[in-house]
């Protein structure tokens, strides 16, 4: 009779537990996402700019050639975000309605409730559903071409090979699904509910928007500077950019490279 009754504490305990995996692997997706956001803007700054972003990644202080990288340590990054895009996926899609039915029942209750934190999950349901199929593409792509990042290839992955629409829709899905997510942990944990929830609350919703604005903002000005870069380089797709102060000292045969 203990044993049973130990069995059925243990097993009341899991949804508690993948619950706060759920949230912990959000939190750090989140902020992962702002932070990748900020280094590929750097491309607003200028091509040198991005250039030294992709290849202090890869790691290419450590190399003599100040041209050269590592590029498998990016490999390694993408690979350890998959792996948690992917947790994080399976965690969350317990809470998806799981058939036409359930999800007809759900409208019609948001519908009728009119509560702006359950509408909010629906967006984040809506955009999660994106990301795992568009999310996916695209850290495949950057997980076997981790040596493809940079001013020109990049911009030629938006242009010429025709990645601009789904990174529009990534972007906009992303930015949507992070900053609400990060304002449902807030509130779900009571991270920043002080005194006074309600008041609190209230400030975590217009923070919220505010991120959303500032960073769907700055993607759509980096998206929009990365296609720009891809038409006027699309007759040189395949060259890579090497800042004119590093020409001389590369090695001739890291030149070929980045010139085919």
């Amino acid at each position: 009779m203990e044993q049973l009754l130990s069995e059925q504490v243990k097993k009341s305990r899991t949804p508690a537990r993948l619950d706060f995996y759920q949230s912990a692997t959000g939190l750090i997706l989140g902020l992962f996402m702002w932070a990748h956001m900020l280094l590929v803007s750097s491309i607003l700054l200028g091509n040198e700019s991005m250039y030294w972003v992709a290849k202090s990644l890869e790691a290419s202080f450590l190399s003599k050639d100040p041209t050269h990288g590592y590029p498998i340590l990016v490999t390694f990054a993408v690979l350890g975000v998959f792996f948690l895009f992917i947790v994080h996926a399976g965690l969350a899609v317990r809470k998806f309605p799981s058939s036409w039915k359930q999800h007809r029942v759900f409208r019609s209750h948001m519908k009728m409730m009119k509560h702006k934190d359950t509408n909010i999950w629906y967006t984040q349901v809506v955009t999660g559903f994106i990301m795992f199929f568009f999310g996916s593409v695209h850290l495949y792509i950057m997980m076997t071409h981790p040596d493809k990042i940079g001013p020109y290839a990049s911009s030629d992955r938006f242009v010429s090979d025709w990645m601009w629409p789904l990174y529009l829709i990534l972007l906009l899905a992303v930015e949507a699904h992070g900053t609400i997510g990060l304002y449902r942990l807030a509130v779900k944990w009571g991270w920043f509910d002080g005194k006074n929830p309600v008041s609190n609350r209230k400030k975590l919703k217009f923070l919220k928007n505010l991120l959303a604005i500032f960073f769907i903002v700055l993607g759509l000005f980096t998206f929009a500077a990365y296609v720009k870069i891809g038409i006027e380089h699309r007759d040189k797709q395949g060259e890579r950019y090497i800042p004119s102060s590093l020409t001389s000292q590369a090695k001739p045969e890291a030149l070929i490279n980045y010139q085919s």
